[in-house]
């Protein structure tokens, strides 16, 4: 289960349409990185998921095909 960041919070920084875009990017990445990709961002986290998260929530990673409303 995702702790921090939340899914809400990741659609906001992200501007992404809905949950599932932000669960199907969080583990596509969860996945590289369980297989040895490089971590993106200092951290001590251990779970791929919560790293996948945080390098989405920081601007590390972009989610394709959505177009960041500006406020």
């Amino acid at each position: 289960m995702l702790q921090k960041p939340t899914t809400g919070e990741l659609l906001k920084v992200t501007g992404a349409e809905s949950r599932f875009r932000i669960a199907l990017a969080t583990a596509k990445r969860a996945r590289e990185i369980a297989s040895g990709s490089q971590v993106l961002i200092k951290t001590e986290e251990k779970s791929p998921v919560t790293i996948a998260a945080n390098e989405i929530y920081e601007g590390k990673i972009k989610i394709l095909g959505i177009n960041k409303k500006e406020d």
